[in-house]
């Protein structure tokens, strides 16, 4: 029986649509071509900041996100950038005893924007505030220090075989892989990810009948 579930942010429990829209209006190229050059490094299974390197060569991308900061151009999230599913499903999983963690990997700021939405999450945390991001091990020792439960009753969401399904399997966790995003949508019937993952959902509201199981 589960007992906490752990939630990845982006394309989890938030569009990435605004976060690479301001980007691209940062670098002055259009939107889809940054979109474009996202999708080209995902499917090369690159780390998705390279789109941000090929569209501008170069680039320092924690130089330029300072500037951004500086300029007044940094980091927003408001209810608009939630998933419609979000606040129902952890909602109903409190409601029904589970302790809800959301952990991903992003900036201090992007914590501090999230806590300010009020979800019904008993922790949000970011690898900016833990000084460690996935896929590496001591973010998933991190999740299993706050999950405040076993591992193999601790299940981690998420859209990414490589930050989220394959190093929280490694940890022991209980994993559960979204389909959802680019992501999810690009690795949804790899048959790795369909090993390792020990249920594949579209929603999160399907988290709900897990937990009861």
């Amino acid at each position: 029986m589960l007992e906490t579930i752990v939630l990845d942010i982006g394309e989890t429990i938030t569009r990435d649509d605004r976060y690479w829209a301001s980007w691209a209006d940062w670098l002055e190229i259009p939107r889809h071509t940054l979109s474009a050059l996202v999708g080209a490094v995902v499917a090369q299974g690159r780390d998705n900041a390279d789109a941000l390197r090929l569209a501008r060569p170069g680039c320092e991308v924690a130089a330029e996100y300072r500037a951004r900061e500086a300029a007044g151009r940094g980091e927003h999230l408001d209810e608009s950038d939630l998933y419609d599913d979000v606040r129902p499903a952890l909602s109903a999983l409190r409601e029904r005893g589970v302790r809800v963690v959301i952990a991903g990997n992003q900036t201090a700021r992007a914590g501090e924007l999230l806590r300010g939405l009020a979800l019904p999450a008993d922790l949000i945390v970011t690898s900016g505030e833990w000084g460690v991001a996935k896929p590496q091990p001591a973010f998933f020792a991190r999740v299993l220090e706050v999950a405040q439960a076993p591992a193999d009753r601790t299940l981690y969401v998420g859209d990414h075989p490589a930050n989220d399904v394959f190093p929280a399997k490694a940890a022991g966790l209980r994993v559960a892989h979204l389909r959802r995003g680019p992501w999810g949508y690009l690795w949804a019937d790899d048959a790795e990810v369909r090993a390792a993952a020990d249920w594949r959902i579209a929603s999160l509201s399907q988290l709900v009948t897990i937990a009861e199981d």
